[in-house]
């Protein structure tokens, strides 16, 4: 099993993490509760240690699963958690303010079941709220043992330079880690972000890391996302950016790369999802591929893939063949990793 610090810390996170947003306790949850505790076990056997969830997925669900799941196993995750998005009709119920923040953090602990996360993150930017209010905070949570480090999601190559910065001038925590939407169609961070996080000691932590599901062959070109799919129920969303997301992530371009991914994938005797996670794990600056399973089988596959030894020049071709795709974003965070 391979580790690597993250960012500008001592914290040691396997190379693949585990993202939860498929887990939850409703009905409609594509990950049902028992199902997953067995993917959990089954990444934690491993030796993989990196959980990632959030306080706005299936509605919260996904952290009380995590937290129950864990509960004998506490001291070997690494467990990550998100605030920002909204968590009711209040003025205050949302962004990055200590107002909110502090409430975040302590109804994310009761669900998680327990009394510490090791790594808290600005799930998306406040444009409302001063960064220098944030980073105190932040700090103040680390100083009370409630976090023991702090990162951000989604936040543009500016917004994590103001970060660090102000975190500077207070004396305070840095962030040591960013997560961002990065795959073969989805290279957008590469331009600005990547370096500015290899400069100010972040770690990076990909998510969707098959294009949505587009690298892995979920959808088809020329073909509408079937009913219920993740890509339909953006595209039905009365956000003009969720739509464009959709739009964009299903260009044509998109479709000749997934065709490429594919030849490779035959070439190789591999899967198309083994090819462009192999691809994902060498790009510079990555430390984290956060995979997303609904299922123990996909968890297997995806390790699998993550482990594969791809060619220096096919991963070249990859390179050559996918430059300059960039995907909008849905509402500043695509999925909402």
């Amino acid at each position: 099993m391979q580790y690597t610090t993250l960012g500008r810390s001592g914290l040691r996170v396997s190379q693949a993490g585990l993202g939860t947003m498929n887990f939850g306790t409703d009905p409609h949850a594509p990950t049902p509760e028992s199902e997953a505790h067995r993917i959990i076990d089954t990444f934690l056997d491993t030796g993989h240690n990196f959980i990632d969830t959030a306080n706005t997925y299936r509605g919260g669900t996904s952290e009380e699963v995590v937290g129950r799941a864990i509960a004998h196993r506490r001291a070997e995750v690494v467990l990550a958690t998100k605030g920002a998005a909204p968590q009711g009709a209040g003025p205050n119920d949302r962004g990055l303010s200590r107002a909110h923040l502090t409430r975040a953090l302590e109804a994310s602990l009761r669900r998680l079941g327990t009394d510490y996360v090791d790594l808290y993150q600005c799930h998306v930017p406040d444009p409302d709220t001063p960064i220098d209010e944030t980073m105190a905070a932040l700090d103040d949570f680390v100083r009370s043992g409630k976090v023991r480090y702090i990162g951000c999601s989604n936040f543009t190559a500016a917004g994590i330079i103001s970060a660090q910065w102000a975190a500077q001038r207070a004396g305070g925590t840095s962030f040591v880690s960013l997560q961002a939407n990065y795959s073969l169609v989805t290279r957008a961070i590469e331009a600005e972000i990547v370096p500015s996080c290899r400069q100010h000691g972040l770690g990076i932590l990909a998510y969707s890391p098959l294009g949505s599901g587009l690298l892995a062959g979920r959808y088809q070109r020329g073909i509408a996302p079937a009913v219920g799919s993740r890509l339909a129920q953006w595209a039905a969303m009365p956000s003009p950016m969720a739509r464009a997301f959709v739009t964009g992530l299903l260009a044509e371009r998109h479709f000749d790369i997934a065709d490429e991914v594919n030849a490779v994938a035959t070439e190789l005797h591999t899967t198309a999802p083994t090819v462009a996670l192999a691809w994902l794990r060498d790009r510079p600056g990555i430390t984290s591929v956060i995979l997303g399973p609904r299922s123990t089988e996909q968890l297997t596959a995806n390790l699998a893939g993550l482990a594969f030894d791809l060619p220096k020049t096919i991963s070249t071709r990859l390179d050559v063949v996918s430059q300059g795709t960039v995907t909008p974003a849905v509402n500043g965070q695509h999925n909402a990793a």
